[in-house]
């Protein structure tokens, strides 16, 4: 089994950083759907603004609300205004070919990768 790139939100923009919040990333519901990703899962979160990396796991946003919320400790590493991906992992035997989802800067989707 390999661990597999399988969903990636690519050119994200985190429109808000929450240290109140127990933990986990926020993410418009329509791009969870788009990407293939699941409540729940850990996702990889990955800063092209500073270099930052950091796993969590996702909760749901409102549907088409464009938000992208780094919540809890992940606030302190990831701030509103960054520019981010968020990748999500599937342990496979088999090559998979991921969905990936390109956005524009109020987080709309755009066009599949």
């Amino acid at each position: 089994m390999r661990s597999v790139l399988h969903a990636k939100i690519h050119q994200a923009t985190v429109t808000e950083a929450n240290l109140a919040y127990v933990g986990s990333i926020t993410i418009d519901q329509e791009l969870i759907d788009r990407a293939g990703l699941w409540l729940g899962e850990k996702v990889l979160v990955v800063s092209n603004t500073t270099g930052a990396r950091l796993e969590t796991y996702i909760i749901a946003g409102e549907r088409n609300s464009g938000v992208i919320c780094m919540n809890g400790a992940a606030a302190h590493i990831i701030k509103a205004g960054e520019e981010i991906i968020i990748m999500g992992f599937e342990l496979t035997d088999k090559p998979i070919e991921a969905k990936i989802v390109l956005v524009d800067q109020a987080n709309k989707f755009l066009k599949y990768l």
